[in-house]
């Protein structure tokens, strides 16, 4: 089988070139590669993925920058919603399957219950709205995919939250951090090794089948917590693992009022998981096990 892997030099595409491997030939192409494959040109989207040829294409590449989005309004729409039609199209007209990653802020966050894959959407930002449309390109195309929505996504490779606070709190003496938005930070490990799974559960003659289970499905680590939260246990953890000294800065919260951003967020997004769960078997580590694996991996090295 030959998997196309989409976003080769992000967190996530980094994770899944290693979980695939065992599948086959993996491909893994972005704006740097040659041929060159970049969602912000949906024009040549296309030809990149014809010369491939693949079985599976697995989009792991996305305009993630959520204020910049703001403003970068076409640039957004491209990458999450122009460029994934194309790639659905394709996968259409070669008989492929599409794994397609979305987002927990296609829905508005003003609930206080998990959020179910049939929940009504409401995004408040324009990445949010950019992902909704990325995701109903696909199922209309009628290719078969599966479109998983994680969530607070964090790993040691690229700008995330959790190397931003290991940074901070070895510079600082104080970080104050958000605590009236809730979610479920989620190990991209995790995001990969599960792909994997869901790969070799609808392998069928050595393709991976989607038809049967496509859809969208819920995919994070399990729990909740706020910013805050996330902030108070990175520190805990990141002692404990020796990778920060027992002096790190001190961890404040603060209200979502007295940080402004361009765009605004959920207050409250997590995803509920029991449709992964009772279709394929899935039951993510909770969200503080995961961390602990993750930094145990950061000091290991």
């Amino acid at each position: 089988m030959k998997i196309l892997v989409i976003g080769r030099g992000g967190q996530l595409a980094w994770e899944l070139r290693r979980t695939l491997a065992c599948f086959g030939e993996v491909v893994a192409l972005d704006r740097r590669t040659v041929p060159v494959l970049d969602l912000a040109e949906p024009g040549g989207v296309a030809a990149a993925v014809r010369s491939v040829r693949p079985d599976l294409i697995v989009n792991a590449a996305a305009y993630t920058a959520v204020d910049r989005a703001e403003q970068e309004t076409g640039s957004a729409w491209r990458v999450n919603a122009e460029g994934p039609a194309v790639l659905a199209v394709e996968a259409a007209r070669l008989g492929a399957g599409l794994i397609h990653y979305s987002t927990d802020y296609v829905f508005p966050g003003d609930g206080s219950a998990p959020y179910r894959e049939d929940h009504p959407v409401g995004p408040r930002n324009v990445y949010g709205r950019s992902k909704l449309a990325g995701e109903a390109a696909i199922v209309e195309s009628g290719a078969a995919h599966l479109i998983l929505r994680t969530a607070w996504v964090y790993g040691l490779r690229g700008q995330n939250f959790l190397r931003t606070m290991l940074r901070l709190m070895a510079e600082r003496e104080v970080v104050r951090v958000i605590d009236d938005q809730f979610g479920t930070p989620t190990w991209v490990r995790m995001i990969a090794e599960a792909t994997a799974i869901l790969v070799a559960r609808s392998l069928r003659s050595g393709t991976a089948d989607l038809a049967e289970a496509g859809g969208i499905y819920h995919l994070t680590c399990r729990g909740q917590t706020s910013w805050y939260g996330f902030a108070c246990a990175i520190r805990e953890q990141a002692v404990a693992a020796g990778l920060l000294s027992d002096t790190a800065a001190r961890v404040e919260p603060i209200p979502t009022s007295e940080y402004p951003t361009p765009a605004k967020r959920p207050a409250y997004s997590v995803l509920d998981l029991s449709k992964l769960e009772a279709r394929f078997g899935i039951v993510p580590p909770v969200w503080d096990q995961a961390l602990e694996l993750c930094l145990a991996d950061l000091a290991s090295r």
